[in-house]
């Protein structure tokens, strides 16, 4: 699709491991508890104590995760920024109802109600850098990244934008995590933990160093008949050969038979939710654990569900799907190949 060579130059997150760092490659966090909150990072790194105290954790989060990111790539100003959330600010949401439902409508406090629309996070991004270019934001439930990156995507081939800061952002508060566990969304056994996520990335076009990797392809498909699932994944994986498969498995069967096309191929399997958990944002995390691992080229043993490990990581086929409709295929390779 892209004429231009696009490369993510810089990722950071906010989740259950450590934040704003990679140490999960090599000293993971784990829980038996089937509902994590995120591991909160010290915010006053980044921001004043006035302007932590009236954002909520998903703005706080979203605003220091793309903070980091671009202070790593070297640029200050995006070009375009595309944000991806499927609850957006359900905590400040929450906050408001409830101060409506118990005092009507008197003395409502302003501030939950302006933090409580999806598209806070993004315009919070782009008045904190001032930045003027073109800001979407997309709610698709579990694909809402996806639907941000390849937007992204489309922008470097039809527009003469040089960078994107992309990104996906989701709390879960725990009346949230009822009704998710209830639908059987998370927290059924075996599962892996229900938790959140904050992820932001730095696309930039025709980077010449210090680029992690290079985004080569991406692929979405709604609905597929089977024999289509198959020709799709069958013919990227013959065309990249890559050297292993990043998938959304998380231990649920109603998620992992989507997946059953991927384990008859004879490519090892990586499991990114065994370290990150499941939201509607844990496709991001996926996409920046593979750009990481392709970046320091290994794979966790423990994130290892199929297969022995490879001898090398220079592409890798990140593969997630949203209720056996919604399948994306994204190809990252390492730069220069």
């Amino acid at each position: 699709m892209n004429v231009r060579k696009i490369f993510i130059t810089s990722a950071q997150q906010i989740s259950m491991q450590q934040p704003l760092c990679h140490q999960w490659m090599v000293e993971p966090l784990s829980s038996t508890e089937p509902y994590v909150r995120s591991c909160e990072p010290n915010y006053r790194e980044f921001l004043s104590p006035i302007e932590s105290r009236r954002l909520g954790k998903v703005l706080k989060r979203a605003l220091v995760t793309s903070l980091k990111v671009m202070s790593d790539s070297g640029v200050t100003n995006p070009d375009a920024i595309i944000t991806g959330t499927g609850l957006g600010c359900v905590e400040n949401t929450e906050s408001f109802l409830k101060a409506l439902c118990i005092d009507g409508e008197q003395l409502l406090k302003p501030t939950h109600f302006m933090q409580s629309t999806h598209n806070t996070i993004g315009s919070l991004i782009a008045i904190h850098t001032k930045s003027h270019g073109y800001n979407v934001t997309y709610s698709d439930k579990a694909t809402s990244f996806e639907s941000a990156l390849y937007d992204a995507l489309l922008q470097f081939a039809v527009t003469p934008i040089k960078n994107a800061l992309v990104g996906s952002h989701d709390e879960v508060t725990p009346s949230y995590f009822t009704l998710l566990k209830r639908i059987g969304y998370v927290g059924q056994p075996g599962q892996v933990a229900c938790s959140e996520a904050s992820v932001a990335m730095m696309l930039q076009a025709d980077v010449a160093t210090g680029a992690w990797c290079e985004v080569e392809k991406m692929e979405m498909l709604y609905s597929p008949q089977p024999d289509e699932l198959e020709a799709a994944l069958c013919g990227i994986v013959a065309e990249a050969q890559p050297d292993a498969i990043v998938a959304g498995i998380n231990n649920e069967p109603a998620n992992d038979c989507g997946y059953s096309k991927i384990a008859s191929l004879e490519l090892p399997i990586v499991a990114y939710k065994r370290a990150f958990g499941e939201n509607y944002s844990a496709s991001a995390l996926g996409v920046y654990a593979a750009a990481r691992m392709i970046k320091e080229n290994r794979i966790p043993q423990y994130l290892l569900a199929k297969g022995d490990m490879p001898d090398k990581v220079e592409r890798l086929l990140v593969v997630n799907h949203s209720d056996n409709k919604n399948y994306s295929f994204l190809l990252l390779k390492k730069c220069g190949l």
